[in-house]
């Protein structure tokens, strides 16, 4: 599994949980992780060395990131092991280079509410993209050591819609200057990068790629057209699936158990379970 933005996989267990629940075949193991620098369990970096080189947390150095633990796995536990990778937002771009670049290792890519096009001209993009600049994110990394005094029935109150487990990892991520830099560094990098379509690797792999898009997704918004043009020529080759319109972006906060459900229908139909 890699995670959106923020990528704090302390977000996830719900939904993944959700999953492993549902397979009885006992074959069934999920490695999920971080993005480097986003999950302040790992451990605060000095700000002062991360802001003379913040590309450290930009979108090759987490993709290298991902192969890493993609190429473990395949060492670990061999060439006959079929390994299926879920990439929630930004987690599905690079769950693309992964496909890429290990092809023939990758048995499935599940593309989970995917920014993988144009993210700075989203409706979200156009709205945020200035805050992720330089100097803000280092502000407003700055900023989270004020929150110390605020205590969690205060987060609570603030996000009334997040279970308690989730609203600690919120705050827990709030607390973290290195996280909040990072997370905001890697959105500046989004917005830079994110931009053409790959049509050639979504047409080549197309067999090995699962999509699920929200009803309405301020993150996706036109790109989801882009994509399915893509797959107009043989609509009979893409799995899509297009959600209940109550399920959002941020799925993991609180509707863990219905993508989870999904994913897990895809895993059987697949083969992979």
């Amino acid at each position: 599994m890699t995670a959106g933005n923020p990528g704090v996989i302390d977000f996830y267990p719900p939904f993944l949980t959700a999953i492993h629940s549902k397979d009885k075949s006992g074959t069934l193991a999920i490695l999920s992780h971080s993005h480097v620098g986003h999950d302040p369990a790992v451990g605060a970096r000095d700000l002062s060395a991360t802001s003379r080189n913040p590309f450290i947390y930009a979108l090759p150095f987490q993709i290298r990131n991902a192969l890493r633990v993609f190429d473990s796995l395949s060492t670990c536990f061999g060439i006959n092991t079929r390994i299926v990778i879920a990439g929630h937002s930004v987690g599905s771009w690079v769950a693309l280079q992964v496909l890429k670049l290990r092809s023939a290792a990758v048995s499935g890519v599940f593309l989970l509410f995917p920014t993988i096009t144009d993210i700075a001209r989203t409706p979200n993009g156009q709205l945020l993209s200035r805050f992720f600049r330089p100097p803000f994110p280092r502000v407003a990394s700055q900023i989270a050591r004020v929150l110390h005094f605020v205590p969690p029935t205060i987060i609570c109150r603030l996000f009334p819609k997040y279970p308690v487990a989730q609203a600690m990892v919120l705050r827990s991520f709030l607390l973290s200057p290195s996280s909040i830099f990072a997370a905001m560094t890697m959105a500046h990098d989004e917005m830079l990068n994110i931009r053409e379509l790959d049509i050639a690797t979504l047409d080549k792999y197309q067999h090995q790629i699962w999509f699920y898009f929200a009803e309405k997704d301020d993150w996706v918004e036109q790109g989801r057209e882009k994509i399915l043009q893509v797959f107009r020529a043989d609509p009979s080759t893409v799995r899509v699936v297009h959600g209940h319109r109550d399920i959002p972006h941020a799925f993991c906060i609180n509707h863990g158990e219905e993508l989870a459900a999904q994913c897990y229908e895809w895993l059987v139909s697949g083969g992979f379970v």
